[in-house]
């Protein structure tokens, strides 16, 4: 299989590396020609170890990707779609691991719904620092079409690919009911903690922080329901009593990773579809905006130091 990667943060790192090493996989990392001599150059590490990636870019012609995976930052996600072209073949499958909603629609809107897998990764505690990555937790790749009551057999080699690299994986019947649920995890989750500093470890064990991120949650819940998505609040409860407690207390969520950075937050993507919704539905929203106004807030503050 010729899998294309573009985005070698955090995530495509550790899944970029485990798909490496799988003996009838050819994985190339999609880069512009900066960060390619910037990684060959540095080099990209994963849990202490020099990850031997062969970096391509944009304008070179290759034989087309059977699976492109996709998993920039949202801001990135416009240039991303437009670098993947050269790797678009009439049989290639894209996965977007991006967190949110939305990118699977923007990816179909340029290649095709046909073209789109829906995926989302669960319980992985990968934390970036410049060009080291380290993760003890490699959670688990939901992936499919919207709905999969039966399986193609595109879907099923992606699902013996990821087997083989030993990657966690599952194929849902209703894989939009996932992507909302993971949706709402990060809305409370990545925003809670980009203006706390929360580790896992602090959700673990401090009530307070705990209560912020289910209250955001909450109301990513009323969303689903509004438009017949089967979510329901128990499903917060769930995540807090069987999933959190497995990942890393050091771990950080990915937006208070940009938030430390000094990077764009993916806020768009969070409170502000949340805020997008909520008006649409006439739902209300008000700690969404609330979280909304603090980060951009953040964001600013770093904008006036540079």
């Amino acid at each position: 299989m010729n899998i294309t990667l573009i985005g070698l943060g955090a995530i495509g790192s550790v899944y970029g590396n485990l798909l490496r090493q799988v003996n009838d996989v050819n994985l190339r990392v999609l880069v512009d020609k900066e960060r390619k001599s910037r990684y060959e150059a540095e080099g990209v590490y994963v849990n202490g170890e020099s990850i031997p990636f062969v970096f391509i870019t944009p304008d070179e012609v290759t034989v087309p990707a059977d699976l492109i995976i996709v998993s920039v930052k949202y801001n990135h996600l416009p240039q991303a779609i437009r670098d993947i072209h050269n790797q678009v073949g009439e049989n290639t499958m894209i996965m977007s691991l991006l967190n949110g909603i939305t990118s699977e629609e923007e990816i179909a809107f340029t290649y095709g719904d046909e073209k789109v897998i829906y995926a989302i990764s669960n319980g992985i505690d990968a934390t970036r620092e410049n060009n080291s990555v380290f993760c003890s937790n490699h959670g688990k790749i939901s992936f499919g079409m919207k709905y999969n009551k039966a399986i193609s057999q595109q879907l099923l080699a992606v699902k013996e690919c990821f087997e083989s690299a030993g990657i966690p994986n599952e194929i849902p019947v209703d894989m939009e009911q996932v992507l909302w649920y993971k949706f709402m995890i990060n809305v409370g989750i990545n925003q809670t903690s980009a203006i706390t500093q929360a580790t896992y470890g602090i959700f673990q064990q401090v009530s307070y922080a705990k209560e912020i991120a289910k209250e955001a949650m909450m109301e990513v819940v009323q969303l689903a329901q509004a438009q017949n998505i089967q979510l329901k609040e128990g499903d917060i409860d769930v995540f807090f009593d069987r999933i959190i407690s497995g990942l890393s207390e050091e771990g950080k969520p990915s937006m208070l990773q940009d938030i430390e950075a000094g990077r764009l937050t993916e806020v768009p993507m969070f409170s502000q579809k949340v805020i997008d919704l909520g008006r649409k539905l006439h739902v209300k929203t008000p700690v969404n905006e609330l979280l909304f106004r603090i980060i951009k807030t953040l964001e600013s503050s770093r904008d006036k130091k540079k």
